[in-house]
C-alpha cells in the first residue's frame, strides 16, 4: 500500500507543492533568507525523484542525518530506490533555490514505454535496482526551472502551467540530441542568451566594487539592453543591480564575521567609497548597522 504523501515545511514561506497529475508533483523551495532553511517530506518508494539546484546550494540528509548528498548550483540529482522509501530531508542554504519533480514509477513508465531501452534504469535488468545520477542543468532546463521558481501568472492557470513545464523539464532532462542542428533545436537562441546572461552575472560579481553600467555590461556580453534586463530577471529572479546589491551585502556580512577588516575596509572592498553609504546599505539589507552586527556575534 502506498503511503500518503504529506509535506511538512519548517519554513513554509520557502516551500510550494503543486500536484500536476496523479502521481506527479512539483516542489519548489526558494530560500531568500540569510539562514539555511529545512524542509521535510515523506516520499513513497514508488516515486522517482528529480532534484534541481537552480541557485546556491542544498543538502539532502538520509538515515537520520548519517548520510548526506550535496547539490550545488546548476546541478541535478536523480534518486530512485524501489527497495526502500527515500523521504526528503532537505537543507536549503541561504539565497538558494531548488526545484524537485516527484513522479511515480508507474506514471513514469507510461511516459517512456516505447523508449525505455535508452533510459538505463527503466530497462528490465535494472527496474528493481536503486539508481542515483548527478548531472548538470543545461541552459534550456535553466529557463524552465526559473519559470517554475518565479511563477507570476494568474493563479487560475498555475496547475496547467506547472504541468506543461514539468513535462518540458523531463523531456529536456532525457534529451540526447545535444549536437542538434540549428534548424532542429528551437532552444538554441534561448540557450545562447542564457549563456550570455550567466556571463553578465560573473562579470558583475567579479567586479562588484566597480561594476560596469548596464549599457556597458550589455555591450560586453553582446546583448541588447532590453534582452539583458529581461533575461537577467528571468534567470535570476531579480534586476541586475538588485542582484548585485544582495551579493555585495552577503560578501560584506561574511567579511565582518571573519573579523579581519574594520567596517570602513569592508565597505571599500564591496564598492562603497564612504563608510556612511556602506552603513546605510547594510542597515537597509539587514536592519542593523555593521557595528551592531559584529557585536551581536560575540
Amino acid at each position: 500500500m502506498n503511503k500518503e504523501i504529506d509535506a511538512k515545511s519548517i519554513a513554509e514561506s520557502t516551500f510550494q507543492e503543486t500536484n500536476v497529475d496523479e502521481g506527479f508533483l512539483v516542489l519548489t523551495f526558494k530560500n531568500e533568507k540569510s539562514v539555511a532553511q529545512s524542509v521535510a517530506k515523506e516520499i513513497d518508494s514508488d516515486y522517482i525523484q528529480f532534484h534541481f539546484c537552480v541557485k546556491g546550494a542544498a543538502k539532502f540528509m538520509f538515515n537520520q542525518g548519517r548520510y548526506a548528498l550535496d547539490i550545488q548550483e546548476e546541478s541535478s540529482l536523480l534518486l530512485y530506490n524501489p527497495q526502500r522509501d527515500l523521504p526528503i530531508n532537505l537543507y536549503v542554504e541561504p539565497k538558494s533555490w531548488v526545484v524537485s519533480i516527484l513522479i511515480s514509477i508507474k506514471k513514469f513508465h507510461g511516459l517512456f514505454s516505447s523508449e525505455a531501452d535508452h533510459i538505463s534504469f527503466l530497462n528490465d535488468d535494472n527496474k528493481d535496482k536503486k539508481y542515483y545520477k548527478d548531472g548538470v542543468i543545461t541552459p534550456s532546463m535553466a529557463i524552465v526551472l526559473n519559470q517554475l521558481i518565479n511563477y507570476s501568472l494568474n493563479s487560475s492557470i498555475k496547475h496547467i502551467y506547472f504541468k506543461g513545464k514539468a513535462y518540458e523539464l523531463l523531456s529536456l532532462y532525457f534529451n540526447r540530441s545535444e549536437d542538434a542542428d540549428i534548424e532542429q533545436c528551437p532552444f538554441l537562441v534561448d540557450e545562447a542568451n542564457v549563456i550570455k546572461i550567466r556571463q553578465a552575472k560573473d562579470i558583475i560579481v567579479s567586479r562588484m566594487a566597480e561594476p560596469p553600467s548596464l549599457q556597458e555590461l550589455a555591450d560586453e556580453i553582446g546583448l541588447s539592453l532590453k534582452k539583458l534586463k529581461e533575461g537577467f530577471k528571468q534567470i535570476y529572479g531579480d534586476s541586475v543591480f538588485s542582484f548585485l546589491f544582495d551579493y555585495k551585502m552577503e560578501v560584506a556580512r561574511k567579511l565582518l564575521e571573519a573579523g579581519n577588516d574594520n567596517v570602513n575596509e569592508v565597505g571599500l572592498k564591496v564598492g562603497y567609497s564612504t563608510a556612511s553609504h556602506f552603513i546605510a546599505a547594510f542597515k537597509k539589507k539587514y536592519g542593523t548597522t555593521p557595528k551592531k552586527y559584529i557585536m551581536s556575534l560575540s
